[in-house]
């Protein structure tokens, strides 16, 4: 079972990551902030947010029955590949774990395990 900053410290670990946010999916602040961020995380945090929560709606709307469950998405861009699991917890709400890996040094593959098995083992406090 992980805590809240077990969670982030895992998602560091992973081979290649280079920033990780714990973001709450309801209000879109950062719970937990993990690697070197230059930009504001709470900022990074709500447009995070945002994006999932677009890419949810979108895809409900093309639906059966107009709803979606999202296990994980992938964004590859210029300065990385973009992880994001959205994650049910029973105490919290809803928690969005984010890593930004390098695309030269990561495994996108490894990657989505290790999250599926960090957002399997958080235990929030």
């Amino acid at each position: 079972m992980l805590g809240i900053e077990d969670c982030v410290t895992e998602a560091m670990a992973i081979p290649g990551a280079l920033d990780a946010l714990l973001i709450d999916q309801t209000s879109g602040m950062a719970v937990a902030v993990g690697g070197g961020r230059d930009e504001d995380v709470d900022e990074s945090a709500a447009a995070l947010s945002e994006t999932l929560r677009a890419a949810m709606d979108g895809l409900a709307l093309n639906s059966p029955g107009g709803t979606i469950r999202i296990n994980d998405m992938i964004v590859t861009a210029d300065n990385g590949h973009h992880l994001l699991r959205p994650m049910e917890t029973i105490f919290d709400g809803p928690l969005v774990i984010y890593v930004r890996l390098d695309p030269e040094r990561s495994n996108l593959a490894l990657a989505r395990h290790r999250l599926r098995s960090i957002s399997g083992r958080l235990v929030t406090t």
